[in-house]
């Protein structure tokens, strides 16, 4: 049995209630631009930091969207990357454009919620054109057969919102340079990195790019940096040269490199933004009021 024919009426019912929140989802086979479903992936949401596995070198290349290698814990869940490619028996080839929209921007899966490791909630903010591309790229990718994941979690996840990305942007709302900016930073998950915490959860209201969070990684332990406007604990007196340098190229301003997760993720992503959506993002992150964290 295939894993859609396999979802109770009760899951049905459950992904069929949040479809609004996605709006329809324009059919990806007549509607996806390929390259711009690249594009979204392989700069901005980093799909493959999660679902490809690593090796020595990097991502494996010829293993792409087959499950990610590191696991992600939480009180009360134990996941891994699932496998995101087309291959019908152990991906998602099976699933109709809505269950993968469902996945994608509301965070709900054939078994019900996703644990919070995948980050809908900046997701959820995706233009219609931009979810279809997206889809339609997965589509797209050579299917991989993988064993799938050991997967525990236990009890009800919570779901989680971001403030200003509750709802779809319409492609009008990118001609703003702001506006394009903050869809940047979201679907970058920027704040998701440098946001500071209270009682163990992000802060978004009053520690937004406030820095603090502690990132324990095979090369050691970094903390997410300081990218208010504060001058001297955050990026204020920073030039926009320095900024891009730090986003597109892993470069600080002392000119040494920055520690994991943000190296790898400005080689293996930022790097390859564009103009017009790096200069957005240095606009928007100028907007962000100055705090003394972390």
């Amino acid at each position: 049995m295939s894993a859609t024919a396999a979802f109770s009426w009760a899951r049905r019912a459950q992904i069929l209630a949040i479809l609004p929140l996605c709006l329809a989802a324009a059919s990806p086979a007549a509607a996806a631009d390929i390259d711009r479903g690249r594009y979204l992936v392989e700069a901005l949401t980093a799909c493959d930091n999660c679902h490809t596995p690593r090796g020595p070198d990097g991502y494996q290349r010829e293993k792409r969207f087959s499950g990610g290698s590191q696991t992600f814990k939480g009180e009360n869940y134990s996941v891994r990357g699932p496998n995101i490619s087309s291959d019908e028996a152990t991906g998602v080839g099976a699933w109709s454009d809505d269950l993968l929209t469902a996945a994608i921007v509301a965070g709900v899966g054939p078994e019900g919620r996703l644990a919070p490791a995948m980050p809908s909630e900046y997701y959820r903010i995706l233009t219609a054109r931009d979810r279809a591309a997206v889809i339609g790229f997965l589509r797209a990718a050579p299917p991989v057969e993988a064993a799938r994941p050991a997967q525990r979690r236990d009890g009800e996840q919570k779901a989680s919102s971001f403030p200003g990305a509750e709802t779809p942007f319409e492609e009008k709302d990118l001609a703003d340079p702001l506006r394009r900016g903050f869809y940047i930073a979201t679907l970058a998950r920027c704040m998701e990195c440098h946001s500071g915490e209270t009682n163990g959860a992000l802060d978004h209201k009053e520690k937004l790019g406030a820095g603090g969070k502690l990132f324990r990684t095979p090369a050691g332990t970094a903390v997410g940096a300081n990218i208010t406007q504060h001058r001297t604990a955050g990026v204020g007196a920073w030039s926009d040269a320095e900024i891009e340098a730090a986003i597109t190229r892993g470069v600080g301003r002392d000119g040494n490199p920055l520690k994991p997760t943000m190296a790898n993720l400005s080689k293996a992503h930022f790097s390859k933004m564009s103009r017009e959506d790096t200069d957005a993002l240095i606009a928007w992150l100028r907007t962000i009021p100055p705090r003394e964290g972390p």
